[in-house]
């Protein structure tokens, strides 16, 4: 795969200038190493060779084959939205993100897999960016190659690639403000391998939400992580006495007709990676969501 950069600065560095790029020394060295290449102006040169300003840089990278261990699985993709570098897919319900131990196929990552292997892609190796737990639906982020997933994973990092949730609640929904910042702890209920719990000693979690809709028994809310925790949005809100509805791991009510936690990662926002633009992708709420707010 190849990118280009046109040099602005006057005599720099070529090692610093890709550093600025976003090329890692990681990078660097799979560039060196695996047949990669450095051209300035088309011709090749190494990391130490000094750039002028409207120098042309080419870096070829090599590309990276696959995962033999990772199995693909035969499925039609909800793809959103896809360009040679990015590719969002929108999640159904009652699929894991990535394998495990006792589930080593027929998650997402399996399903893209199958998909990079029938598109004949020459990089298939599978660049989770965003992960959304086995019952929650929607927006879903891949990388389709390592640089991207690099440049992308600093954007999540610094809080620059924003997810935007909706979440269906019961209980003390009276006590919801039109719109706060959830502040509370998250650490591991030591009763459990999975469940999480507000606790002092757990990492610091930020959820921020607005009130889109209440009634009698039931409110819509709009979140956005400003941390990402495991369970985040299902633990704030149960601590609230507002557990999600369908999650039973966390008291939600599972008499309203819906049987899986009631949320569903409905916006990305984002810079691409190598375009600079700004990217902002959403998806509508799923059937049992939707028709419970109707």
């Amino acid at each position: 795969m190849k990118f280009e950069w046109i040099v602005t600065e006057q005599e720099i560095l070529l090692k610093t200038f890709l550093r600025q790029q976003g090329v890692s020394k990681k990078l660097l060295a799979k560039i060196k190493f695996q047949g990669g290449t450095l051209l300035v102006n088309g011709v090749e040169r190494t990391v130490r060779h000094f750039v002028q300003v409207h120098d042309v840089v080419t870096v070829i990278i090599p590309d990276e084959g696959e995962h033999e261990t990772m199995l693909p699985y035969a499925s039609i993709l909800d793809i959103v939205y896809e360009d040679d570098h990015i590719l969002v897919v929108n999640k159904p319900s009652g699929v894991a993100s990535i394998p495990a131990q006792y589930h080593p196929n027929g998650t997402m990552a399996n399903r893209v897999k199958y998909y990079y292997n029938q598109q004949n892609y020459v990089n298939r190796i599978i660049h989770v960016v965003t992960r959304l737990d086995r019952d929650t639906t929607g927006l879903m982020l891949f990388a389709k190659h390592g640089f991207a997933h690099a440049m992308l994973d600093k954007q999540l990092q610094d809080g620059r690639l924003k997810k935007h949730y909706m979440a269906l609640v019961s209980g003390r929904i009276e006590t919801l403000e039109k719109m706060a910042m959830i502040d509370l702890p998250i650490g591991r209920d030591m009763t459990s391998l999975i469940k999480r719990q507000v606790i002092a000693t757990g990492q610091r979690a930020l959820t921020e939400y607005q009130l889109v809709q209440r009634t009698e028994q039931v409110a819509l809310v709009d979140v956005q992580l400003h941390t990402g925790r495991t369970h985040q949005i299902r633990v704030h809100f149960s601590a609230l006495g507002c557990p999600l509805l369908g999650d039973n791991m966390y008291d939600g009510n599972c008499d309203l007709g819906i049987t899986r936690q009631a949320l569903h990662c409905r916006r990305l926002v984002f810079d691409h990676p190598f375009t600079k633009e700004k990217i902002e992708i959403q998806q509508p709420l799923p059937t049992d969501m939707a028709r419970l707010i109707n």
